[in-house]
């Protein structure tokens, strides 16, 4: 939501699994204490999370997975108890972190929040600045005032802080990451042998009426479920683009009218010297910092040609300093955390080097390496793209003139598909066979479209659907042309496929048995003839021909006396005995390699801590949630279709 929550991704995975793993340190059960009277969704100790306060995060959540779907979301998914259970955890959590970061004396001061919405694009007109106008626009679309959303990105921000230095905290000693890097690329030589079915097939002696006993047993397995047949018909936006023509003249209109669009403009290629210093480090650190720049800016002035050394050896900036402190090209605009860095760098001239320019960040000596001109792109060479885009415009104003009026027709005239066919000017087309529950084509496997079409008007009484939107921007409109009821296969039809499949698996048991009684001698050390398959080394990754269950199996044996043994069972395939001959150690891994492997493991034991000190903290709050009310449904998602619509009622308009 916020870009300081952005810039620190890794933290973000720790929070939201936390958020995605409601009580799995408690269970449910542990929090239905009663909640006492009142209007409460939970209580956190004296805090008492409202009706109107989780309603409002439950929408948010829904909404982001609407827009994660791309409107495509099935809604049973939008209101279910999992969600809903997740989304009150991690508004208690907040609650338990929000009370103890306060506690503990963490603060956002006033310039700090300011400064956060500032930098919000939503918040910025054209160029690039922040608009009140705009922040008080989405503040009203959002239903809240600036005193709510100001103390609530106060609060996420008080959050955020006391996390970070909880989690840096965690410590992983180098020993540690090393013998997990050594471990990571690890290899072992292994043998297989597979006791499959097919081999004991022979010894199988199947009852002859074990076929029908499971028939008679497991009749929904040998049901056919009900299916039906449609002609539809498709109005989309990208369907209406492809038939758009466009006037010349409009092109050449667009193209006058937006001329800054297609104007590729000037970049400067810069290169720093950086000591850092941030604005919260104080007037003394500060002040050091300064000095520091203004030595090595008084050394570049007797040397200017020591610029890359100077900063390989004394930047601060790891990202740049290896390349001699460049950092490639910079567009306009691109800089707006450190606008001081980006006004003082299109002040110089190509090879200039500034002075000790201060921001927000620390101090940079600045060295202007190349300029690339700024251009405009001939029409003829955007044309295409100017073109796509009146395509665009022009199909969607036409299916939104369409839409409404498709919907009616398709609904009015309901024993035939052609007058909505000829209002869109395409002709129905023709589906496979649909259950309730699936169709072959992606656009027709829409829940509420399915719904729809299995409703006994529709079904039985072959009349139209109405329109339904089954993905942004396409609405389709069907009827049913055959039906097939629900059946059941005979006994006939599949007793020959299922006396093999009983067969096999009766079979599958008899390797398992002889399977575990070789692993016993081989593990007692005794001579057992088993033609192993030729030994392959594996690794823990990049598992080649062999399979996975198998590789990670020979991973998890003692590896201290070899040859080892094993096995992986599984009736389909048989029984696998493997054996592991030798260990290959892995050479030293690159610095980086290791270091990213330490910060994985960091990241784990962080959330491992984490989840214990939200546990703890839970038990002394003492968090009690009303089972009765947060099972309640929302009205936060449309009723499915009715199956027995009104066709006397007025004509209905779609809302598309």
């Amino acid at each position: 939501m916020f870009e300081f929550v952005a810039k620190n991704k890794r933290l973000i995975q720790i929070i939201l699994a936390i958020i995605f793993l409601p009580f799995a340190f408690f269970g449910i059960d542990s929090y239905f204490r009663g909640v006492g009277g009142g209007q409460a969704v939970a209580r956190v100790g004296d805090y008492s999370i409202s009706q109107e306060e989780f309603s409002r995060a439950l929408r948010e959540r829904q909404d982001t997975l609407r827009r994660l779907a791309q409107g495509r979301a099935d809604p049973a998914l939008l209101d279910n108890p999992e969600l809903r259970y997740a989304t009150l955890d991690g508004l208690i959590q907040r609650r338990l972190l929000l009370e103890n970061a306060l506690r503990a004396g963490v603060t956002v001061d006033d310039e700090r929040l300011k400064e956060i919405i500032g930098r919000q694009q939503s918040f910025q007109d054209e160029t690039g600045k922040f608009s009140p106008a705009r922040y008080e626009q989405y503040l009203r679309s959002e239903g809240m005032t600036p005193v709510m959303f100001e103390a609530r990105l106060r609060q996420d921000m008080i959050v955020q802080q006391f996390m970070d230095g909880y989690a840096d905290s965690t410590f992983v000693p180098r020993s540690v990451s090393e013998r997990l890097a050594r471990l990571s690329g690890q290899q072992r030589e292994l043998s297989q042998y597979v006791l499959s079915p097919e081999k004991f097939l022979g010894q199988v002696k199947l009852d002859p009426e074990a076929a029908k006993k499971y028939y008679d047993a497991n009749p929904s397995e040998f049901r056919i479920p009900e299916a039906v047949r449609l002609e539809y018909l498709t109005l989309s936006v990208e369907s209406l683009q492809q038939q758009s023509r466009v006037d010349p003249a409009e092109v050449r209109k667009y193209y006058d009218s937006n001329r800054r669009q297609f104007e590729v403009r000037e970049s400067r290629q810069a290169a720093h010297i950086f000591v850092s210093a941030e604005a919260a480090a104080g007037a003394d650190a500060r002040q050091k910092a300064r000095a520091r720049a203004e030595e090595l800016h008084n050394q570049l002035q007797k040397a200017p040609g020591s610029f890359a050394e100077l900063a390989k050896t004394r930047s601060e900036d790891p990202g740049s300093a290896a390349n001699g402190g460049d950092l490639g090209y910079i567009d306009p605009g691109s800089m707006k955390d450190v606008p001081e860095f980006e006004a003082a760098l299109y002040k110089l001239k190509p090879g200039e080097i500034s002075a000790p320019v201060e921001t927000r960040l620390g101090f940079h000596i600045i060295r202007l390496t190349a300029v690339r001109p700024g251009q405009s792109k001939s029409l003829e060479e955007v044309r295409p793209q100017i073109e796509q885009e009146l395509r665009k415009q022009l199909a969607a104003r036409r299916f939104a003139e369409l839409a409404d009026n498709f919907n009616n027709v398709a609904y009015e005239q309901s024993d035939s598909l052609k007058p909505a066919a000829d209002l869109i000017g395409t002709a129905p087309q023709a589906s496979g066979w649909i259950t309730r529950s699936r169709a072959a084509e992606p656009l027709l496997n829409n829940p509420r479209l399915l719904a729809a079409v299995f409703a006994d008007e529709v079904r039985r009484g072959k009349r139209n659907t109405e329109a339904i939107e089954v993905a942004p921007g396409t609405l389709i409109a069907a009827r049913v042309v055959e039906r097939r009821p629900e059946s059941t296969r005979s006994f006939d039809e599949v007793r020959a496929a299922l006396e093999k499949r009983i067969a096999l698996r009766e079979a599958g048991r008899l390797a398992v048995e002889e399977g575990r009684r070789l692993l016993v001698e081989l593990t007692q050390g005794k001579n057992v003839q088993i033609a192993w398959s030729a030994p392959q080394l594996a690794a823990r990754s990049g598992f080649t021909n062999i399979p996975e269950p198998v590789v990670r199996q020979a991973f998890r044996l003692d590896s201290s006396k070899l040859p080892a043994y094993a096995a992986v069972e599984n009736l389909q395939v048989g029984y696998t005995l493997l054996r592991v001959t030798r260990v290959q150690d892995a050479a030293d891994l690159p610095p980086e390699q290791t270091e990213e492997l330490a910060n994985g493991l960091r990241r784990i034991l962080a959330q491992e801590a984490m989840s214990a000190y939200l546990a703890n903290l839970r038990q002394k709050a003492g968090v009690t949630i009303n089972k009765e009310w947060l099972e309640k449904k929302e009205d936060s998602t449309p009723p499915p279709p009715s199956s027995k619509p009104d066709r006397s009622a007025p004509p209905r308009r779609s809302g598309f």
